[in-house]
C-alpha cells in the first residue's frame, strides 16, 4: 500500500470512529470519509471496497447520509449506476444532521425524561426526591439544549452559511 492509500484508509477509519462517537453507524462515517476524499463521483460498488462494508450496509448508510444531506446523487450520462459526491459544506452538514436529530430521537428522549417524571409526581420519600431532582435538572438542560438547537436552525435560515462560517473562522483566529 502507497502512502496515499495508507492515509486514506487512515482518514477512513477515523471517519469511522468519529461516526461511531457521534451515535451513527460506523460504516457510514467510513462511507462519508471515501466520497469526501474522492476527487471523482463513486459508485456503490466502489464504495464497497473502499469503506470494507457489505453493499446492503452501503446502500442503508448512503440513503441515510443523504438524508442528512451529506452526500448528494450524481447522475453520469449514459450510466445506469448512482454515483455520489460528498457536501463539503459543514454548516450545511450540521444544519442537516442537527434537523435529523432534532425530528426524532431527541423529542423522543425529552418526552421520556418528562413521562418519568410524571410517574414520581405522587411518589413519596427521599429517594423519590432525589430522583425528581435529577430528572427536573436533566429536563431543564434538554429544554435549554432544545432551544439552543432551534435558535441556531433558525439563525441559519436569517444569515447564510457562508457568512455564518466566516464569522466563526474570524472569531477562532482572535
Amino acid at each position: 500500500m502507497n502512502p496515499l492509500e495508507q492515509t486514506r484508509a487512515h482518514f477512513i477509519q477515523g471517519m469511522s470512529r468519529i461516526s461511531h462517537f457521534w451515535g451513527f453507524p460506523k460504516a457510514m462515517g467510513a462511507i462519508y470519509g471515501a466520497i469526501y476524499l474522492s476527487p471523482t463521483p463513486l459508485s456503490l460498488d466502489e464504495l464497497v471496497q473502499q469503506a470494507g462494508v457489505t453493499k446492503g450496509a452501503v446502500s442503508a448508510n448512503v440513503r441515510q447520509l443523504e438524508r442528512l444531506g451529506m452526500v448528494h446523487r450524481h447522475i453520469e450520462v449514459g450510466q445506469r449506476r448512482d454515483y455520489y459526491i460528498a457536501e463539503t459544506d459543514f454548516w450545511r452538514i450540521v444544519r442537516g444532521i442537527l434537523q435529523e436529530r432534532q425530528q426524532s430521537e431527541f423529542d423522543r428522549a425529552l418526552a421520556s425524561v418528562g413521562e418519568s417524571l410524571a410517574l414520581l409526581e405522587n411518589v413519596r420519600g427521599d429517594e423519590a426526591e432525589f430522583a425528581r431532582q435529577r430528572m427536573a435538572a436533566m429536563q431543564s438542560f434538554f429544554s435549554a439544549l432544545d432551544g439552543l438547537v432551534q435558535a441556531l436552525l433558525k439563525l441559519e435560515s436569517l444569515v447564510s452559511l457562508r457568512a455564518l462560517s466566516r464569522l466563526v473562522e474570524r472569531a477562532g483566529k482572535e
